[in-house]
């Protein structure tokens, strides 16, 4: 009887709770000469603590409602870039309230102030930078912060050469929270392959940052900002997705998955959150490949088809705490890592084409080789956070340090055939590599507000870099594996960078200025082992930045901005190996590769935070780029590598607007246009010159549908277009869609998105210099279908724990190959 008592009264009280009578607000926001104030956030605030009950988006009209609101003591805060917050008082809500009219004040802000709350579009245009709003899109379930990238406007991933540009300019800085991740190349894209949408909460891109930022990333700097939870009490999440190709005649095996979990709990001194992910992704790409030689009397002719199986997997997790010493002062420490294995599968045919003296002959190859890569990365940070009295005034210092070690053993097995198909050589090669990469830096920042309209910041950082490369090659030669001369080798770098910096800043009424002025001053060597040689480069360099803001009207703002900036040789590119992948095919380093500078400027209009137009100019000085490929055709043997080239000169206009169809229906409209020039008055003993015009666009379209249902989808064009040597020769464009449902108010989240839906993305291009003519064609695995559930538990309606940017930042992105 107890217990049946017990069930009825609990049913009793359930039942009473879902039968209390729920209630909407509805309101309108407008500025100080009563306009509709579009898309501003409201946010319902419980009135006792503060804490968010729920937030809206006011639509094209400024109109705002909120629904299925509970009796209680509330109050509303209203923001919008452009505008100071504005907060009600407090109010009993008992029954339905139609809210008199709220009226927002207009702000003048600092130019490096962002305000960014509430709901978010996919792609968010601010003062200072574009955001992808990954955490809450449908169109981004499934996939990886590589292709997500793929989506955000000004972006190109050139998978060919694993490489991002932006604004088709190469030399991007990719930082993970604020910190580098040591990583370029194609260690870069692994990585990024490897890391999920599900472990990411926005990514920034910022084309023109300022001094305060490490100059490294002549094309500006990408952000990606992973997920974090909220303070006081116990919150987290948990997630996990699957997604697999759809293409015929494909392997098996390409899917990937992926499960992340968080948590966090906070109280009011305390603050721990820890993060884990595990993921799989495995992908295969098809790569042809022709080009001709013509020595001593002989034509050749190379047909070439490479089909490379990817499979990879990724454990991943991050511990950390902050101890709120005073309500001033806060000390935190983090420790992160990871380990992954990337397994490569490659099988490749050579047709060979010859004609001599009138006479055809006709040979082939055929290559078959595997690879085995895992890696180990770690880091530790310490933190100190100080607010002064001084409304404004902080101080923050960080110590880190970050290992990586790779290993790797691929193998390569080749049969030559004759013209009758028989096998006439074979030849058996492996390589053997170890990298092992330790960086410590430290850095502090000190800001100090000069007065109501004018503040200082500057800080000091220095940073050490030693990477310790071991590769030997050696081929099986009768009967005993015999190292390959000129082949393998042992190459030490070091690297010291010590940087300061002062940023200055002063509102004058209708201008805002910023000036800053950033000093690095590197002391670098690099150690051949293998032939004790030694190159040796020591260079002090000045980063000048100025941001001035116009304000033309309280609706319409004019921005222009100049910096300079610095793309360092990454630690791979300088190490000077002879790397083997096919018989007439090598990849070779240069230790004399020197840092490229880049003069950025930019002028850009803005119209009520919505509407913005941009024009831009770049010149880079001694631009890094694959300029060393040459072909000997007398052994018919392409050797790949990187050089300097004279210079790069980059234009470009971009456009963006919102379109609202309807108020379940809105449009985010990105349009770029780039012209592209590259000259050398001696490239390779010959005058280079080559230029082309190019554009693309992004649209993304949101659907609002009734019962928490919402449809997403998103297209992207890049028209063909040169870098360097290299010319890209066709239209590369995705159409992506997704559907989102949500139950138990929001917490549980079911996703389904399809990407590439018409397998439009792959590429294709030509290299045309001197006698190397070179044609390719590179198939990779875009077209998947992914399927993703999460669960948020806990509070999750209070303010966000504390983010922080580390010290290793200039120097992280250059660890790889």
């Amino acid at each position: 009887m107890k217990i049946l008592f017990t069930l009825m009264t609990c049913l009793m009280v359930w039942g009473t709770s879902f039968a209390q009578k729920l209630h909407t607000i509805t309101g309108k926001i407008v500025d100080e000469k009563t306009v509709a104030v579009p898309f501003a956030v409201a946010q319902l605030l419980n009135a006792s603590d503060t804490s968010k009950v729920k937030m809206v988006a006011a639509d094209i009209d400024g109109i705002f409602k909120i629904d299925q609101v509970k009796d209680g003591t509330y109050m509303l805060s209203i923001s919008v870039i452009g505008f100071k917050t504005k907060k009600t008082e407090r109010f009993v809500l008992n029954s339905d309230w139609q809210i008199p009219t709220i009226k927002l004040e207009s702000a003048t802000r600092q130019l490096n102030e962002v305000s960014v709350t509430g709901k978010k579009p996919f792609i968010e245009h601010q003062i200072d930078k574009t955001v992808l709003n990954v955490e809450n899109s449908i169109v981004s379930t499934g996939s990886t912060a590589l292709e997500l990238l793929e989506k955000a406007p000004g972006v190109q991933v050139d998978k060919q050469n694993e490489r991002i540009l932006l604004n088709n300019k190469s030399g991007v800085m990719v930082m993970i929270d604020g910190k580098n991740n040591f990583l370029s190349g194609s260690d870069l894209a692994v990585y990024l392959s490897n890391l999920t949408s599900s472990q990411i909460a926005t990514i920034e891109i910022i084309s023109n940052p300022s001094s305060k930022y490490d100059a490294a990333g002549t094309a500006g700097i990408i952000n990606i900002k992973l997920k974090k939870n909220k303070a006081f009490g116990t919150n987290g999440s948990i997630s996990s997705t699957y997604r697999n190709a759809i293409r015929a005649n494909l392997p098996r095996n390409i899917y990937g998955s992926d499960l992340n979990f968080n948590i966090n709990n906070r109280n009011k001194k305390w603050n721990f959150y820890s993060n884990a992910n595990a993921s799989k992704n495995n992908n295969f790409s098809n790569l042809f490949l022709e080009r001709t030689t013509n020595s001593d009397g002989l034509q050749s002719a190379f047909n070439q088809n490479f089909q490379k199986i990817y499979t990879g997997s990724r454990l991943a997790a991050k511990l950390g705490a902050d101890y709120y010493v005073s309500e001033k002062t806060t000390i935190g420490v983090m420790v992160d890592g990871s380990t992954s294995t990337r397994k490569l599968d490659n099988f490749s045919q050579t047709f060979i084409n010859e004609i001599r003296a009138g006479v055809i002959s006709n040979n082939s190859l055929q290559l078959s080789s595997d690879a085995n890569t895992p890696n180990k990365n770690y880091s530790a940070n310490f933190n100190i956070k100080h607010d002064f009295k001084k409304e404004g005034a902080s101080l923050n210092f960080d110590a880190d340090y970050s290992g990586f070690n790779y290993t790797g053993l691929e193998n390569f097995n080749t049969d030559f055939y004759n013209e009758s198909g028989i096998v006439y050589n074979q030849t058996f090669i492996k390589n053997d590599s170890k990298t092992d990469i330790n960086i410590f830096a430290s850095k502090i920042d000190f800001t100090w507000p000069l007065s109501k309209t004018a503040k200082l910041e500057t800080g000091l950082k220095t940073s050490f870099v030693k990477t310790n490369n071991d590769f030997l090659s050696s081929a099986f030669l009768n009967n005993e594996w015999q190292n390959i001369a000129g082949q393998s080798n042992h190459f030490i770098y070091k690297e010291n960078v010590n940087a300061a910096y002062a940023n200055l800043s002063k509102d004058l009424g209708k201008w805002q200025i910023q000036a800053g002025l950033r000093a690095e001053y590197t002391d670098a060597t690099g150690v051949l082992v293998t032939n004790n040689t030694e190159a040796d480069q020591k260079y002090l360099s000045l980063f000048p930045t100025v941001f001035v803001n116009q304000k033309i009207s309280e609706n319409s703002n004019l921005r222009y901005t100049y910096g300079r900036r610095i793309d360092r040789p990454n630690y791979q590119q300088l190490n000077p190996f002879n790397f083997y992948m096919d018989p007439y095919t090598i990849q070779q380093g240069n230790p004399y590769l020197k840092p490229q500078f880049t003069n950025n400027f930019e002028v850009s209009y803005s119209y009520k935070s919505g509407l913005s137009f941009s024009l831009g100019y770049s010149k880079v000085k001694d631009l890094i780029l694959d300029s060393k490929t040459a072909q000997n055709d007398s052994t018919r043997i392409v050797t790949v590598g990187q050089g300097n080239i004279g210079s790069g000169e980059y234009y470009s206009a971009g456009l963006y607007f919102p379109l609202a169809v309807a108020k379940w229906w809105n449009f985010q409209n990105n349009f770029n246009l780039f012209y592209n020039k590259f000259n050398d008055n001696n490239l390779e003993g010959a005058p280079f010159e080559l230029s082309k015009l190019s554009y693309n666009f992004n649209i993304t379209s949101s659907i609002t549908l009734p019962a928490d249902w919402t449809i997403e989808t998103n297209f992207w064009l890049n028209s063909p277009r040169v870098r360097g040597l290299e010319t890209t020769t066709i239209y590369q464009y995705a159409l992506n869609t997704g559907v989102q449902k949500s139950f138990l108010n929001k917490s549980l989240k079911l996703k389904l998105n399809i990407d590439d839906i018409f397998a439009t993305n792959y590429w294709k291009g030509t290299l045309n210099y001197q006698n190397v003519n070179l044609r390719a064609q590179n198939y990779y695995i875009n077209r998947r279908v992914s399927f993703n559930i999460s669960y948020s538990f806990g509070n999750q309606n209070v303010k966000s724990a504390r983010s922080r940017n580390t010290a290793t930042e200039d120097m992280k992105n250059r660890a790889g190959g």
